[in-house]
């Protein structure tokens, strides 16, 4: 047996081209269709695990979709904010408990959450190193942004702005980092999380100015009439709020009026959230109310529809795969017949012939096996992380 074997690898290493293609051809079509399988079942598990911890999201109309992904998984909002009077409509109805979420900006590509410290209670996050957001201009990291970020407790991040065509003349805000989340597994971990009030500041709802009637200042006096100093163009709104500025920062309008993306609402009981369900059923109203856990069910069910679609076809590739592999195999002993030939003459017998070529394919299989096993494994170790950048 031990010929045999040694016979089979050593056709198959000097064959090393032939091999591998062999090897590489056999190992994706066994792996494509089980790795599809463990993204698709993580996929599925995270999206209902996130959803299932999300009772009801409240937004303007449009895509349900949208909303979801959208609060849930802070993506770039594509549906027109709310004001935030709809956050206190929620509350007062005294069945939920009423979280609003901010979404419009990011640092870095990392994106800036606005809400409250009911979010960080909710969704128990912890804060590991430092503490959570106290005043304007504070915010705290989840994990993998601190990590992407490079920023620690005591350093500062600095906000993108809206886009490249941004006229409206607002400001990147530099923010202090107070804290570092604990690692969660979710998309709380990219997120950067500031206070709804900051929020605004970023969006140009509010800002400060340069005290231009201090000691040192008349650099930024345009003109002195009477009682009134003019400042000139040199004084801009801060991008920095600090101990020193922050009591001159300060809203333009009211609050109620005020932008939120979507409004996180986690009723007290079962019963008071059929019932809060109930009050925005509204026809063509420009408020919707959506349970994340039946969007999520739709899209798991789209996934599975586009998963067996693709395990259909990567059958269909299997086979003509492992034709292709045979008739190499076959066309491959046709040219190795001198060989064949060669073996019957010093006493070779047919059967030891058939069981050298045998052990060719099965070694080749073997491999191809073990290679898809392995990548397999490495999918399901690392598949949260893949449907995370996904």
């Amino acid at each position: 047996m031990n010929d045999i074997l040694y016979l089979a690898w050593r056709y198959l290493r000097f064959n090393r081209g032939k091999t591998a293609v062999l090897v590489a051809s056999i190992s994706l079509i066994l792996f494509l269709p089980a790795a599809l399988q463990v993204v698709v079942r993580e996929g599925a598990r995270t999206l209902t695990a996130r959803a299932d911890s999300s009772p009801l999201l409240v937004g303007s109309a449009g895509s349900a979709v949208d909303l979801t992904l959208g609060a849930l998984y802070f993506r770039e909002p594509t549906l027109e904010p709310l004001v935030y009077t709809e956050v206190g409509r929620l509350a007062e109805t005294g069945l939920a408990t009423a979280i609003p979420l901010h979404l419009r900006y990011n640092v870095r590509g990392r994106r800036i959450v606005g809400t409250t410290l009911d979010y960080f209670e909710y969704r128990g996050l912890q804060v590991l190193s430092g503490r959570s957001f106290a005043v304007l201009g504070e915010c705290v990291l989840g994990a993998s942004a601190a990590r992407g970020l490079q920023a620690t407790v005591g350093g500062h991040v600095l906000s993108s702005p809206a886009g490249a065509f941004d006229v409206a003349g607002t400001f990147p805000l530099k923010m202090k980092v107070v804290g570092v989340l604990a690692p969660t597994g979710t998309a709380d971990d990219e997120a950067v999380f500031v206070d709804l009030k900051t929020a605004w500041v970023i969006a140009g709802l509010a800002h400060g100015h340069t005290d231009v009637t201090a000691p040192g200042a008349e650099s930024g006096v345009l003109a002195v009439e009477g009682d009134n100093v003019v400042a000139n163009a040199s004084v801009l709104s801060y991008t920095e709020i600090t101990p020193e500025n922050i009591d001159s920062v300060h809203f333009h309008g009211s609050p109620d009026g005020f932008p939120v993306d979507a409004i996180l609402a986690v009723p007290h009981d079962r019963k008071s959230g059929v019932m809060l369900r109930g009050r925005y059923e509204e026809p063509g109203s420009a408020v919707q109310m959506v349970v994340p856990r039946a969007v999520v069910d739709d899209l798991v069910e789209t996934m599975f529809s586009i998963r067996d679609a693709v395990f259909a076809v990567s059958l269909g590739l299997g086979l003509a795969t492992i034709a292709t592999a045979f008739l190499v195999f076959a066309l491959s002993i046709r040219l190795r017949r001198r060989e064949i030939d060669t073996m019957r003459k010093i006493g070779a017998s047919r059967g030891r012939m058939r069981a050298v070529l045998a052990t060719e394919i099965l070694l080749v299989v073997v491999v191809s096996v073990a290679l898809a096993a392995t990548l397999t494994a490495l999918v399901g170790r690392f598949g949260g992380a893949v449907v995370g950048l996904l």
